[in-house]
């Protein structure tokens, strides 16, 4: 189910080398250096051949597997899901993969969207019934930029008409306020829905090296892998050395980031016990082999 792509596999520096942190430091986002450096030092690893999806896994495709095996994502069966208001983050009633926004929020003009409100669970459910696998963290960031690195999956130039990103409904942000206006007027008009957008829209020119698209933007897509600092003697933000060893690493950022926050090599953490966000989705991964 879904259109894969091969990638070859190889030795490739994962990670973000220090150029780029400096780069960060002094670029028009909101972010401390100490956020981002969990993504070094950069190391060398290896990974085999695998296929992995193009796309997201849409809500359309979520939905057969809903119909086929009649499962249930954890936001349902615990009545509420987690949206961020013109206030914040809350826990809204009736809100899951098919009502994103709370209910009379979905439908079927958003089949071909990236499904969001899926656990780490739920994702894996999914994998196993369309007989796939999560990628790990190395295949996701390697199938994002090939074993060079690049900032971006097209390239290290930001273009925003390649991404689905804050900035492309905002304009260029440089500052959280300026992002919470902007989503506070989003949300009065429209309500605290996903900006989503059909997946592929942007591939003309937001692919990555082996043809994968919305792996900057759309939606954060979860890996296999646990959550665990690159070298034991790097220093990290507090908030995030909380998630090693508790949390499995999340990848790509989504619709609500700056460009920042949606490189190649940028790394979020989530919680799978449960925990999901009507900005993070997922693509599967197979052994090539399959």
């Amino acid at each position: 189910m879904g259109e894969m792509r091969r990638v070859p596999g190889g030795m490739f520096r994962q990670g973000t080398p220090e150029w780029v942190l400096d780069w960060l430091d002094d670029a028009d986002q909101p972010l401390p250096r100490l956020w981002f450096a969990d993504e070094t030092p950069q190391f060398s690893t290896v990974v085999a051949p695998f296929r992995i999806d193009r796309f997201p896994v849409t809500v359309g495709e979520y939905a057969r597997f809903v119909r086929d095996t009649g499962y249930r994502t954890e936001a349902e069966r615990r009545g509420f899901g987690l949206v961020y208001t013109e206030h914040g983050w809350v826990e809204r009633d009736g809100v899951s993969w098919n009502a994103p926004g709370g209910p009379g929020t979905g439908g079927t003009e958003f089949d071909d969207h990236p499904v969001v409100h899926v656990s780490f669970t739920d994702a894996q459910e999914f994998a196993a019934w369309c007989d796939k696998r999560l990628p790990t963290e190395a295949e996701w960031e390697f199938a994002a930029r090939g074993p060079d690195f690049r900032i971006w999956p097209w390239g290290d130039e930001w273009d925003p008409g390649a991404a689905n990103t804050a900035e492309l409904h905002a304009g260029p942000l440089t500052s959280l306020a300026a992002w919470q206006q902007w989503w506070r007027v989003e949300c009065a008009r429209h309500g605290p829905v996903p900006r989503t957008s059909p997946v592929g829209a942007f591939s003309e020119r937001g692919d990555s090296p082996f043809g994968c698209a919305d792996m900057a933007g759309n939606v954060y897509e979860w890996t296999s892998t646990s959550s665990r600092l690159y070298a034991d003697t790097v220093r990290c933000d507090p908030t995030v050395a909380m998630a090693m060893g508790r949390y499995r690493v999340i990848r790509g950022g989504s619709w609500m980031n700056f460009r920042y926050q949606v490189r190649c090599s940028e790394r979020m953490h989530g919680d799978p016990g449960g925990w999901s966000s009507f900005a993070h989705g997922f693509r599967c991964a197979a052994d090539l082999q399959r």
